[in-house]
C-alpha cells in the first residue's frame, strides 16, 4: 500500500505508469505467494504436483489484475474508482486462486461445493473493495498498513474458504505425470518470488529515498538562496533553518536545534496571535548584540499525529526589519519636522495648535498665534546664494527654539515663514506683546555666514484666541493678515489683528464671486507640465494645472484662487471642470500618455466622486488606466474612512492613484499601509534641498528606498538642477517633474514636447 500511495502522488504520467507496474508486480506476486505457501502447507497424503503452465498463468493473472486494479482505483474519481479497483482486485485474486487450483494435480478426483465457491468469491470481492477504500484515503503509514492487512485477509479468506469447497477422493487409477512441478520445486519458486518482492520493495525504497534526498537538497539550496530567514519548528523546538536565519541568529543549525524559537530567540509583540498571521517581534542573536526587529509569517507544513504524540510541523519566514525601520524612522521624523530646520512642520503645528485650543477652552489659558516672516531674506538668498539662505533659516530656527518655552512651540511653514504658538505665559495681549518684542530683538541680530554678518530681521503678526478666532484656521488666517499689515507699516515690527483687516476677507469674497463667473464663462485654462522617466527621458505623461485668465487682473496664479475656491465651495465645479477638460485633451493625444489631475480634500470626500469620474471617462472616451488622480495626505484625514472608500472605488474603475507631497504629513506610513497607491510623489520642498542639506538628502534617499521595498514607483517633484537629476538617477528614481524637465504650457504647446527634447533637457 505504500507503493500505491506513492503511485497516486506521482505527477509525471511516465513516472506514474512505472509505479503502477511496480505496485502490480509486488501486489500480484504477494497474492500468488500467499496462495502457494498455503497450498504447500496442504497435505492430502497423496502424490501431488503442479502444472507448470497453469502455475505460471496464475502468477501472470495476479500481476495483471492487481496492476489494473490499482491503476483504476487511482484514475477514476471518488467511490467509482474505489469500487472499480476493488472489483478488479477481487476478480484477480479469485482468478489467480482457481487458475492455480486448476494446475494442482493429485492422485484422486476433485469435487467442488458450488455454494462455498460462491462464498469465497464474495469474500474476495468484498475484502478487496474494502481494502481499496482504506488505501485510497491512506494519508499515514498506519492507514497504509491497515489497507494491506485488509487485502491480505481477503486473500486468505478466499483461499481457505475455497479450499474448504474441495473434496479429494483417492483414485489409484489417476496417474500423476513426472514432468509436474514437485512440492520442492514449488517451494523454491515461492522463495524466489518472495525474494523478488523483497528486492523490488528495496529498490523502490532506494529510488524514493534518492529522489527525496535530491528534492531535499534542491529545497535546501533554494532556502539558502532566500533573502529572508526560514526556520522549521515542531512544537517549540527548532528543527532546521536556512543560511539567512542562521546569520540573523548568529549561530549554526546544530546550535539552533537545541533551542526554543520563542523564548530563546524570538519574542513577539502579540503572543496570542494565530500562527498564520503577520507578526512582528524581536530576535536576540546568540552571540550577543542588540535585538533585531523582525517580521514573521508562519505556515503549518504537516499536522501532528492525531494521538497527540507529535506537534505540528511549522515553517516560519523571518524578515529583517532593520532597514525598513530605519527608513520608517527617517520618514517619521520627516513627517513631523521641517527637513532643514528641524522645527515642527505645518501639519504637526496645526495638530498641536488644535490640541492647545481644546485645552484652553477648558482651562481658560490664553493662546496667541504669531506669524513670522523674515525681512530681506530673498535679497540675502539671491546675493549670497542658497547656502547662505539655509544658514539664515537654520539660525533663525535655533533662536526661536531658545526663545520659546514649552508648552509654547515654534514651527516652519515653508520658505522664510515661521509660526510661534504661545500657550499661557500670562495675561493677553501683554504676554504676546512681550514675546514679540523679545523675538524681534533676537531675530534682528546679524547671522554669521563665512565670517560675514548678514542682516535680515523679521516682521510679526499676532492673533489671540477667542478675541480673533476660536479655530486654528481662523487664528492663522488672522495672524497672517496682521503680518501683512506689519510689513506694510515698514517691517521690523509686530502688529495685532484688528477687525478692520476684514477688508481682506471682503476681497476674498469678491474673488470668489468672480471665480464663479469665470467657471461659467470659460475664463479658466489648463497648462500641462511633462513627467518624464528619469533614466531615458521618455515623456510618460503630463500633470494638468489650472490657470485663471482674469479679464482685469490678468493671469491669476492658483495659490490665490484655489484657497478661495475651497473656502467658498467652488472647488467642486472647478475640480470637475479641470478633470473633464484634462481627460478630453488627453483623449485627443496621438500617444496614449497618462494625465495627472489633483484632487482637493473637498472633492475626495464627496460620496459621488467615483460616479463623477466614471461619467467623465465615458463621456471623453479616455481609458481609465491613463487617468492618474493625485491626493495629499492632508486630504485623507478630513474624513479618513470615506476618503479610503472613494479611493478603493476609483481604483476598481481602473484609475491610478498617486500620493502627492509625500512626507509633508504625519501619517505617511499608516496611509501607505491602508491603501495600495500606484505612485508616490516626493514633495518638492525636499527635492530642492538635495545636496544643500544632508538631512533632506537622506530623507529623499529613504523615501526612494521605501518605494523600492514596497514596489511603488516614486516621482520626484520640483527638479530644477542637473545635480538633482543626477542624484535621482543614481537612486533609481522612476520619474521626474520640474522646471529642469519642462515648465507648464498650454495644450497648444505640447506638440513641441518630444522625447528627444526632454532627453536634451535631462542631459543638460
Amino acid at each position: 500500500m505504500r507503493l500505491y500511495s506513492r503511485m497516486r502522488t506521482a505527477g509525471d504520467p511516465a513516472v506514474r505508469a512505472a509505479w503502477i507496474f511496480l505496485t502490480g508486480l509486488v501486489a500480484g506476486c504477494s497474492v500468488w505467494t500467499t496462495h502457494f505457501i498455503a497450498m504447500l502447507a496442504y497435505d492430502s497424503g497423496l502424490e501431488t504436483g503442479f502444472l507448470p503452465l497453469g502455475t505460471l498463468a496464475s502468477l501472470l493473472i495476479a500481476v495483471v489484475f492487481m496492476a489494473a486494479a490499482f491503476g483504476a482505483a487511482s484514475s477514476a474519481p471518488g467511490r467509482a474508482g474505489k469500487v472499480a479497483g476493488g472489483v478488479l482486485a477481487g476478480v484477480g485474486v479469485a482468478s489467480m486462486h482457481y487458475c492455480g487450483m486448476s494446475a494442482y494435480v493429485t492422485q484422486g478426483a476433485l469435487s467442488w461445493d458450488l455454494p462455498i465457491v460462491t462464498a469465497s468469491l464474495a469474500i474476495s470481492l468484498v475484502g478487496s473493495i474494502a481494502a481499496m477504500f482504506v488505501a485510497q484515503d491512506a494519508g499515514t503509514r498506519r492507514l497504509q498498513l491497515l489497507g494491506g492487512l485488509v487485502l491480505t485477509l481477503a486473500i486468505c479468506g478466499l483461499h481457505f474458504t475455497g479450499m474448504g469447497a474441495i473434496t479429494v477422493t483417492p483414485d489409484a487409477a489417476v496417474h500423476v505425470p513426472a514432468q509436474l512441478l514437485s512440492s520442492g520445486m514449488m517451494t523454491l519458486s515461492v522463495a524466489l518470488i518472495v525474494s523478488l518482492i523483497i528486492l523490488t520493495a528495496l529498490g523502490a525504497v532506494l529510488i524514493e529515498g534518492g529522489a527525496n534526498a535530491q528534492a531535499v537538497e534542491r529545497i535546501r539550496r533554494l532556502a539558502d538562496a532566500a533573502y529572508e530567514g526560514i526556520v522549521v519548528v515542531r512544537g517549540d523546538r527548532i528543527q532546521d533553518a536556512n543560511a539567512a536565519f542562521c546569520a540573523l541568529a548568529g549561530a549554526e543549525v546544530a546550535e539552533l536545534a537545541a533551542l526554543r524559537l520563542e523564548g530563546d530567540l524570538l519574542s513577539f509583540d502579540d503572543e496570542g496571535a494565530p500562527l498564520d498571521t503577520r507578526r512582528e517581534g524581536m530576535l536576540t542573536p546568540r552571540g550577543g548584540g542588540a535585538p533585531i526587529p523582525v517580521e514573521a509569517f508562519a505556515r503549518v507544513l504537516q499536522t501532528g499525529r492525531r494521538t497527540g504524540e507529535e506537534a505540528d510541523l511549522v515553517v516560519l519566514a523571518v524578515r529583517d526589519l532593520r532597514e525598513r525601520r530605519s527608513a520608517e524612522e527617517k520618514i517619521r521624523y520627516l513627517a513631523e519636522h521641517d527637513g532643514l530646520t528641524g522645527l515642527a512642520n505645518r501639519n504637526v503645528m496645526q495638530s498641536r495648535l488644535a490640541h492647545a485650543l481644546e485645552q484652553a477652552s477648558v482651562s481658560g489659558d490664553g493662546v496667541a498665534v504669531i506669524c513670522i516672516d523674515l525681512d530681506h531674506f530673498k535679497e540675502a538668498n539671491d546675493l549670497h546664494g542658497h547656502l547662505a539662505g539655509d544658514a539664515i533659516l537654520t539660525e533663525v530656527a535655533r533662536r526661536l527654539r531658545a526663545s520659546v518655552v514649552a508648552p509654547s512651540f515654534a514651527a516652519r511653514l515653508g520658505g522664510d515663514e515661521f509660526v510661534v504658538v504661545q500657550i499661557g505665559g500670562g495675561e493677553q495681549p501683554a504676554a504676546a506683546a512681550e514675546l514679540c518684542a523679545n523675538l524681534l530683538e533676537v531675530l534682528g541680530a546679524p547671522v554669521e555666514f563665512n565670517d560675514q554678518p548678514l542682516q535680515v530681521g523679521a516682521s510679526l503678526g499676532v492673533s489671540l484666541y477667542r478675541e480673533d478666532g476660536e479655530t486654528g484656521e481662523a487664528l492663522l488666517a488672522n495672524a497672517d493678515m496682521a503680518l501683512y499689515r506689519a510689513k506694510e507699516d515698514g517691517r521690523g515690527g509686530y502688529c495685532f489683528f484688528k477687525r478692520e483687516m476684514d477688508e481682506t476677507i471682503r476681497e476674498r469674497r469678491t474673488l470668489a464671486r468672480e471665480l464663479r463667473q469665470a467657471i461659467v464663462q470659460e475664463e479658466l485654462v489648463l497648462h500641462y507640465q511633462p513627467l518624464a522617466r528619469a533614466q531615458d527621458g521618455e515623456v510618460c505623461g503630463f500633470e494638468a494645472l489650472v490657470r485663471w485668465r482674469h479679464p482685469q487682473r490678468g493671469m491669476v496664479p492658483p495659490m490665490e484662487f484655489i484657497p478661495v475656491a475651497e473656502e467658498s465651495g467652488l472647488i467642486l465645479p472647478l475640480g470637475e471642470w479641470v478633470m473633464r477638460r484634462a481627460c478630453a485633451d488627453a483623449a485627443a493625444w496621438e500617444k496614449p500618455l497618462r494625465i495627472a489631475v489633483n484632487l482637493s480634500p473637498v472633492q475626495l470626500n464627496q460620496p459621488n466622486l467615483p460616479a463623477v469620474v466614471h461619467e467623465i471617462l465615458l463621456e471623453t472616451g479616455l481609458a481609465p488606466r491613463r487617468l492618474e488622480l493625485e491626493v495629499t495626505e492632508t486630504a485623507l484625514f478630513k474624513d479618513y474612512q470615506r476618503a479610503l472608500d472613494n479611493l478603493r472605488r476609483l481604483k476598481a474603475l481602473g484609475v491610478r492613484i498617486a500620493m502627492d507631497d509625500f512626507g509633508t504629513g504625519f501619517s505617511s506610513l499608516s496611509t501607505l499601509q491602508s491603501f495600495p497607491f500606484d505612485k508616490i510623489k516626493i514633495d518638492k520642498s525636499f527635492v530642492e534641498n538635495i545636496h544643500r542639506h544632508d538631512r533632506a538628502t537622506a530623507i529623499v534617499r529613504a523615501v526612494l528606498s521605501l518605494g523600492r521595498s514596497l514596489e511603488i514607483p516614486v516621482t520626484a517633484e520640483g527638479v530644477e538642477t542637473a545635480e538633482q537629476l543626477e542624484f535621482l538617477r543614481g537612486e533609481a528614481c522612476a520619474e521626474v517633474q520640474g522646471y529642469a524637465i519642462g515648465r507648464p504650457a498650454p495644450v497648444d504647446a505640447l506638440e513641441g514636447w518630444t522625447d528627444e527634447a526632454v532627453r536634451k533637457a535631462l542631459a543638460g
